[in-house]
C-alpha cells in the first residue's frame, strides 16, 4: 500500500534568536496542501513574499544553509528542515518575520517537539520517493569530502569527521531508519571550536550564540584569563574551565554528538531535494558547500527523469487525432512548409503531433547536402504549427482564425534530427488561454531523446 503525504494537523507557533544575526524571530508553522513542500514565507515584507526551500535556491552554505528567491533570503534553515524531513512532514508553510531561522538549543529537537504537539495528519495523494537505483559519487576535492549513495529499500545515513582534533578525535554516527531521528539525532547540538569564535564575532556572524545552544570544543590548552576575554566580547558571564575538552561537557546527550549533529545537517540540507530519498547514505567530511553539491546532483537526476517520463509514446498502429488532410483543414500552411503529419495527442492543456523526416525534403538538398541535417529553425517552426493547432482548438470555428507567433524564447538544440527520424512534437500550455495569448512550453523528441525545446507565445487572430 503506497504511503501517503503529511502535513501538520494545525497551526503552531514559537520564537527564538537567530544565530548569526542575533535578531529575535517568530515562526508559525501552518497545514499546507498536497505536493506543496516546505515554503518559507516573509511575514514581516509586503506581500509576505514566499521562498521554496529547494537546492536551486540555495545561495550560501558558508557557515548555514541559505536561501533566496526573488532577491527574498532566509538563513539558516538546516535544523528546521531536518525536523520536518526526519519527523515524515511533506508539506509545510513557515511563516517567519526575520531573515534568520532561531537557533534554540543548537539542535532539532524543540521543533521536532512543537510540530509533534501540532499533530501530523495522513493526506490523500501519495507520497512519492526517488529510489537510489544505482551508485552516486561525489568527491569534493576542495572540502576533502565525500559522499556516496547505494540503492536501499530505506533511507540511511553514515557519517565520519575528522577535525584533527585531539578532543574529538574520529567519530562515526549512523542512523538505519528515521523512526529514531527523533531521539537518535534530533538532540544532538552544533558545535563549534573556541579558536573560531573571536574571527566568528568579528565577521558579523554568531551574534546569537553562547553555551546554551552550541557545544564549544578547545582542543588546546588556554587560560581562564583567555576564556574570560572571549566571554567579555560576547557580553556573556565568566565560565570557569581550563586546560582542554569540550567547555559544556555537561549539556553533550552523546560522546559523538558532533558527528550526529553533521547527520543532522545532512538530513536538512537533503530536505532540500524536493521529494524524500530511499537509498544508502554514506558521507565522510560533511559539510553544508559539499551536502548541497549532492542535494544538486540528486535533484538534477530527478528532473532528469520527470523529462523522460514525459516523452510521449507513438504507436503508428492507432489511429490518430487529425491525420494529414484533417490538419490542412486548421492550419493554412501548405507542402513543402506543413511540417507536421499528424497529431495523435490532444487535450485542452496539450498536443502531440508527429513528423517524419524524409531524404526528400527540399531543404536537404541544399543544407549541409554531404551530411543532411535537418535545419534548427524548422523544427522550431514545426514545433509553432503543432502548437497553432492546440491554441486553435480552443476555438469553435478554427478555420475563421490564424495563430501569429508573438514571441520565441529559450530554444535550446540538444541533438541534431536527420533524414529517417521521427519527430514527435509535445506542446503544453504554461498558463491558460487569455484574450487570446497563449504562452506555451514546446518540445521536439526524436525517440526519449529531446532534441529541441523552448518556450514560445502565440496570439489568436480572426481572419477578415
Amino acid at each position: 500500500m503506497a504511503e501517503k503525504q503529511r502535513t501538520i494537523q494545525k497551526e503552531v507557533s514559537l520564537k527564538g534568536r537567530g544565530l548569526h544575526t542575533g535578531q529575535e524571530v517568530n515562526i508559525t508553522f501552518k497545514p499546507a496542501k498536497e505536493n506543496t513542500g516546505y515554503i518559507f514565507k516573509r511575514v514581516d515584507l509586503d506581500g509576505g513574499p514566499e521562498i521554496k526551500a529547494l537546492v536551486d535556491n540555495v545561495v550560501e552554505t558558508s557557515r548555514s544553509t541559505v536561501l533566496q528567491q526573488n532577491g527574498i533570503s532566509v538563513g539558516t534553515v538546516e535544523h528546521l528542515l531536518s525536523a520536518v524531513y526526519g519527523i515524515g512532514i511533506d508539506n509545510v508553510i513557515i511563516e517567519i518575520d526575520a531573515q534568520e531561522m532561531p537557533i534554540l538549543d543548537g539542535s532539532s529537537q524543540l521543533y521536532v517537539k512543537v510540530l509533534t504537539e501540532a499533530g501530523i495528519t495522513e493526506q490523500v495523494a501519495d507520497r512519492e520517493y526517488f529510489y537510489i537505483d544505482e551508485a552516486i559519487t561525489l568527491i569534493d576535492d576542495v572540502k576533502d569530502s565525500t559522499i556516496l549513495a547505494y540503492p536501499a529499500e530505506e533511507l540511511s545515513l553514515n557519517v565520519m569527521i575528522d577535525y584533527n582534533s585531539t578532543v574529538l578525535g574520529n567519530q562515526y554516527a549512523s542512523l538505519e531508519s528515521l523512526s529514531d531521528y527523533r531521539t537518535e539525532i534530533a538532540p544532538c547540538k552544533t558545535f563549534v571550536f573556541f579558536k573560531e569564535l573571536e574571527l566568528l564575532l568579528k565577521n558579523n556572524l554568531i551574534k546569537g550564540g553562547d553555551l546554551s545552544n552550541a557545544l564549544v570544543i578547545a582542543d588546546k590548552d588556554f587560560s581562564q584569563k583567555e576564556l574570560d576575554r572571549v566571554a567579555d566580547l560576547f557580553h556573556k558571564e565568566h565560565k570557569t574551565f581550563t586546560g582542554k575538552g569540550v567547555l559544556n561537557e555537561k549539556d553533550m546527550t552523546f560522546s559523538n554528538e558532533p558527528a550526529r549533529h553533521k547527520l543532522l545537517d545532512l538530513l536538512g540540507d537533503m530536505a532540500l531535494i524536493g521529494m524524500p530519498v530511499k537509498g544508502k547514505i554514506f558521507a565522510s567530511k560533511p559539510g553544508h558547500f559539499t551536502n548541497i553539491l549532492f542535494a544538486k546532483k540528486i535533484r538534477e537526476q530527478i528532473k532528469k527523469n520527470k523529462r523522460k517520463n514525459k516523452v510521449p509514446v507513438y504507436n503508428p498502429n492507432l489511429q490518430p487525432v487529425y491525420d494529414i488532410n484533417e490538419i490542412q483543414k486548421i492550419l493554412p500552411h501548405r507542402p513543402p512548409f506543413l511540417l507536421v503529419d499528424k497529431v495523435i495527442e490532444l487535450t485542452n492543456e496539450y498536443v502531440v503531433g508527429v513528423k517524419n523526416v524524409t531524404m526528400n525534403e527540399p531543404f536537404f538538398a541544399g543544407h549541409f547536402p554531404k551530411e543532411p541535417i535537418m535545419p534548427g529553425v524548422l523544427i522550431v517552426e514545426a514545433m509553432a504549427q503543432t502548437g497553432g493547432i492546440l491554441v486553435l482548438n480552443s476555438v469553435d470555428d478554427p478555420e475563421n482564425y490564424l495563430t501569429y507567433f508573438l514571441k520565441i524564447e529559450n530554444v535550446k538544440f540538444k541533438q541534431k534530427v536527420v533524414p529517417g527520424d521521427t519527430l514527435i512534437f509535445k506542446l503544453e500550455l504554461s498558463s491558460p488561454i487569455r484574450r487570446g495569448i497563449a504562452n506555451m512550453k514546446a518540445q521536439a523528441f526524436v525517440g526519449e531523446n529531446l532534441v529541441t525545446e523552448g518556450d514560445l507565445m502565440a496570439q489568436i487572430s480572426k481572419v477578415k
